[in-house]
């Protein structure tokens, strides 16, 4: 008997073994330098990041969580400031907000790529009297809806920052990459993105030299030159050996999210002969539970960071079960606002008031999207899921 077949969330070991030896080589070459922190590394991965965003600057730093704290610092966020964002996101999009003691306001998100909604944005900062920033995420790998912030940030006076942890290489309808029409954009290298560091690492991209310079002093500590400090900065920066990790697998990435579409389109493909349907459109016939992420438009590009799910509430919970115990890794991406989070109480949220959040936060569910998954694999995840929704397939 064949033993049942296991399909991680994610393998990183998958990964590592294609490229093993460009690895081995480019540690060995930041060990024989013994330059650990920035220095020559950093700087050539920061044109490197520059150049594939198509944007004039990228600045290294520790985590895509400090990205985000050095953009909102950059342009002056503080006390009592506003920053509009979605609920729908991980938590370093309001907590660097809140680090900075200014007020995380929630908008909902829509219901299809569950990005922050553009119209409940408009009507959230109707009520905003004193809105410093507009930041949207570009969630699971697929760019919000950027033409309609950008005009809402240029009527409100206000720059609009990408949190882009989830979506580097991904382009919007525009066909323009993620992170490069806003202020600033925002990227997280934590190892289970698409580009993954061996640990935290984040980079901060804009077409605005002087945020740019900014953001270079503040990630050491505001001093510039060393010892003479120009702002109240952060100790955020990016290790030479975690630039080297990220240099040899930005060579790659392309090819790898050309495996991720693949295997999501076989997923899509799959589930809509069972009868599920894309996001955003009625199951055909009711054969099957379930909604496929949305594909994007023929200008846009999604680059699947992750492949989410839509089943009803009750069935979610009972779907992840079974999965699990056919071996199948699956994460909620995520199981609860951030408006509803324990933590932001003292902002007045309450259960109800972003229904579109709160609905996604219940009904969703992350499949293996990775692209060393073999079909073997693929079709295990395939037939575990319709072997829950379809009870007579058993």
């Amino acid at each position: 008997m064949s033993d049942p077949v296991s399909v991680p969330l994610l393998d990183l070991k998958a990964q590592y073994a294609t490229i093993k030896s460009e690895i081995d080589d480019a540690i060995a070459r930041v060990v024989s330098s013994q330059w650990f922190v920035l220095g020559p590394e950093v700087a050539a991965l920061e044109e490197e990041i520059a150049t594939y965003c198509d944007t004039q600057h990228a600045i290294g730093c520790a985590s895509g969580s400090d990205a985000l704290l050095l953009a909102l610092m950059a342009i002056g966020v503080g006390p009592g400031d506003e920053v509009l964002c979605p609920s729908y996101s991980f938590f370093a999009t309001a907590g660097s907000i809140a680090r900075l003691g200014a007020i995380p306001v929630f908008a909902d998100i829509e219901p299809t790529a569950y990005n922050l909604d553009p119209v409940a944005a408009r009507k959230t900062a109707e009520h905003c009297s004193r809105l410093r920033a507009i930041l949207p995420v570009h969630l699971f790998g697929q760019v919000a809806a950027m033409d309609a912030f950008l005009e809402l940030g240029r009527e409100l006076g206000v720059p609009v920052i990408e949190d882009a942890a989830q979506a580097l290489g991904a382009r919007d309808v525009q066909g323009a990459s993620a992170g490069s029409r806003g202020t600033i954009g925002c990227f997280s290298f934590f190892p289970s993105k698409n580009l993954g560091a061996f640990g935290d690492a984040g980079i901060v991209t804009t077409n605005d030299a002087e945020l740019a310079e900014r953001i270079r002093i503040m990630r050491v500590h505001g001093g510039h030159p060393k010892y003479f400090h120009k702002y109240v900065g952060v100790n955020s920066r990016l290790d030479a050996l975690q630039a080297a990790v990220l240099r040899v697998k930005l060579r790659h990435l392309d090819r790898w999210h050309e495996g991720r579409r693949k295997n999501a389109a076989y997923y899509d493909r799959a589930f809509a002969e069972a009868g599920a349907a894309p996001s955003g459109t009625p199951s055909p016939g009711g054969r099957i539970p379930l909604h496929t992420p949305r594909p994007p438009s023929s200008q846009a590009r999604h680059v699947y960071n992750q492949y989410v799910i839509r089943v009803a509430t009750n069935l979610r919970d009972g779907l992840r079960d079974s999965l699990k115990e056919r071996g199948v890794g699956t994460e909620i991406y995520y199981p609860l606002g951030l408006h509803m989070q324990e933590c932001y109480s003292y902002l007045g949220y309450s259960e109800g008031q972003l229904p579109e959040t709160e609905a996604s936060a219940r009904e969703t569910l992350a499949l293996p999207i990775y692209p060393e998954l073999t079909r073997e694999q693929l079709d295990h995840v395939i037939e575990s899921v319709l072997m829950s929704l379809q009870p007579g397939r058993r």
